[in-house]
């Protein structure tokens, strides 16, 4: 269960040289670690750190569960909130925190409402940090508070790690997965290898093993090597943490071709959230076109959507690859209906497409 002491902020006071997520269309002074879809476009980046965040109540809604969770010989940390059910569990991208499910990362004015407080209004809600994540609005650094551990790992470790959280936190099962990035990758193989958990699924931009098959060994080898070059796989140390979460590029690939071949996902809501603003790439990996390389990004995308029957997919016009940041309303609209779908099953196959016009 979870702790339910208050914890205490984490502050980092020296300067130290950290990998920068790519600079996000209309958002470019969004800063943090992390990786796009396939994680392109990272680079080094000098950053002060502040205040971590606290156990402390997110928007609107007051986080009626939030510390450490004992998955036997190290601690995650754990927030959740609303009631009702199923229960949605928020999974991050690679090396971010839950804050970007829950913090206006680009402090807009007037405030939004972001995903994590605005699906407390009608379901139970969860989200935790993975060991060696980090977010950034640019002033305020947000540092796991899950316990560090020994870099790198691979993507069947997450899963592993997610499962033991799920069932020592008493997270309610079968529950729905809304995750990002490479964790969209992490709740696929999680909702293979673990099917009774899993009742539905959101996909905001996940990274698909099926962008390799898209490509020539030539092209593939080459975005390898392109990511491997900006830091991607590199084991950084967070001071006064330990290791920035790191799991190679690619690596992924033959454990979810393996889950596809052997468990596909069983029928279930699945919406597939589809970046639209281009990623802003100076340049591109040898032998790509930037628009070339977006279109295998959108093919990758509609693949997920071909996972299970009646997917409902949605391109976010104005959204980069953080669509929970671009357009939260979006995401929050597609996780009502998965939801909705999850509790009336005769609702899901009436609408041709996710989340409105």
């Amino acid at each position: 269960m979870i702790e339910s002491e208050e914890l205490e902020p984490r502050t980092v006071a020296h300067r130290w040289h950290v990998l920068d997520r790519i600079r996000l269309s209309r958002r470019a002074a969004l800063r943090g670690f992390g990786a796009t879809a396939p994680m392109i476009g990272l680079a080094l980046h000098e950053m002060q750190w502040g205040h971590a965040h606290d156990a402390t109540p997110v928007g609107d809604v007051t986080m009626d569960a939030a510390g450490l969770v004992d998955i036997g010989g190290r601690s995650l940390y754990l927030t959740c909130a609303g009631s009702g059910g199923p229960t949605v569990v928020l999974v991050s991208g690679y090396r971010d925190t839950s804050d970007v499910w829950t913090v206006d990362l680009s402090e807009q004015t007037p405030a939004r409402t972001m995903v994590m407080p605005a699906v407390a209004s009608f379901t139970r809600v969860c989200a935790y940090d993975r060991p060696g994540t980090a977010t950034s609005t640019g002033d305020i650094d947000f540092i796991s508070r899950s316990d560090a551990i020994p870099q790198p790992r691979t993507l069947p470790d997450v899963v592993e790690e997610l499962h033991a959280l799920v069932h020592a936190s008493g997270i309610a099962t079968p529950f729905v997965l809304s995750a990002h990035s490479l964790g969209g990758a992490a709740a696929r193989l999680y909702a293979s290898t673990y099917p009774d958990d899993v009742s539905g699924m959101v996909l905001v931009d996940a990274y698909s093993e099926f962008i390799e098959t898209l490509m020539t060994p030539e092209q593939w080898e080459s975005l390898v090597t392109f990511n491997a070059g900006l830091g991607t796989d590199t084991v950084v140390p967070i001071p006064d943490y330990g290791d920035l979460e790191t799991i190679p590029y690619g690596s992924a690939n033959p454990a979810l071709r393996d889950a596809t071949d052997q468990s596909p996902l069983r029928e279930m809501p699945l919406a597939v959230l589809a970046h639209g603003v281009p990623f802003d790439i100076d340049e591109p990996p040898e032998g790509f076109t930037p628009t070339e390389l977006e279109g295998f990004l959108t093919r990758s995308n509609e693949y997920q959507a071909t996972l299970v029957p009646d997917t409902r997919y949605l391109v976010g016009e104005t959204s980069g690859h953080y669509i929970q940041q671009d357009q939260p309303e979006l995401v929050i609209e597609a996780i009502r209906q998965v939801v909705t779908g999850v509790r009336e099953p005769e609702t899901w196959t009436s609408l041709d497409s996710c989340c409105g016009s």
